[in-house]
């Protein structure tokens, strides 16, 4: 894995996610206190879950994936990737291991922030609590399973197209499954179409992973059956970004 050593090397030297990581551990306590929830005391442990897992969303979409796909870029551009080729490691083990070390940084930030929310942000009922330990690792669980296929898109188109266009793809994939997909819906209620209703049932639909509004209203952990079926879900998108990914990974430039 001397790939994945060097890439997680590379991305901690330019010291990018420590501001990242200061946004989630600093964000959640300061946004409330210059807000209009100092205003009303019960206001501000939920304005601490919105600032939270909003900071987290932010810096997984905006740094995450600008990471991976410079990464991916340069794997391709400098000739690292060839070289590594010469040693034995394989294209798709290239890949594993860029996609690897960058989430080796986003998924600390999540456990940072589900552990903010558990611990500064609790309901007071300890029956309430103990929802909240549930609800907190489903909120995890189904963030990383959204965002960890979208880090390998973005690492595999940035290979082949350039860092731009891993980039801004993956971030437009992003928004709209987190809320073009719910003005689409819209849209079809109000008129049904049947080439969009196709379009829509093949789209991500990331708003599901979104369990914010369930930590701020205190709505609860999902249904077991539910969170299971979500899995399930995100799981088969990430197998299909997985194939995609490995088909557009490349580790030189074409000759």
């Amino acid at each position: 894995m001397r790939l994945f050593r060097l890439t997680l090397a590379t991305i901690f030297q330019r010291l990018a996610w420590a501001i990242c990581a200061l946004a989630v551990i600093a964000l959640p306590f300061a946004l409330p206190m210059i807000s209009s929830a100092t205003e009303k005391p019960l206001l501000v442990q939920p304005a601490r879950i919105l600032a939270a897992w909003d900071t987290l969303w932010i810096c997984a979409v905006i740094w995450g994936l600008f990471t991976a796909a410079h990464e991916g870029e340069s794997n391709a551009t400098s000739g690292i990737g060839e070289y590594f080729l010469t040693t034995g490691v394989s294209a798709t083990r290239q890949l594993f291991a860029i996609w690897l070390a960058v989430l080796c940084f986003v998924a600390p930030l999540t456990l940072i922030t589900a552990l903010i929310c558990q611990f500064a942000a609790a309901p007071a009922d300890p029956a309430e609590q103990a929802m909240w330990w549930v609800l907190n690792t489903q909120y995890a669980v189904l963030f990383l399973l959204v965002i960890a296929p979208l880090l390998l898109l973005s690492t595999a188109l940035a290979s082949r197209f350039g860092g731009i266009t891993g980039f801004a793809v993956t971030v437009g994939i992003t928004l709209y499954g987190l809320y073009g997909v719910g003005y689409l819906d819209h849209m079809l209620k109000l008129e049904e179409n049947p080439f969009l209703h196709g379009f829509w049932l093949f789209s991500p639909q990331y708003h599901y992973a979104d369990l914010t509004q369930r930590l701020y209203f205190k709505s609860g952990a999902l249904p077991s059956q539910a969170f299971w079926m979500m899995v399930l879900y995100f799981t088969g998108i990430f197998a299909v970004y997985a194939g995609l990914s490995r088909l557009c990974f490349r580790i030189k430039l074409s000759s």
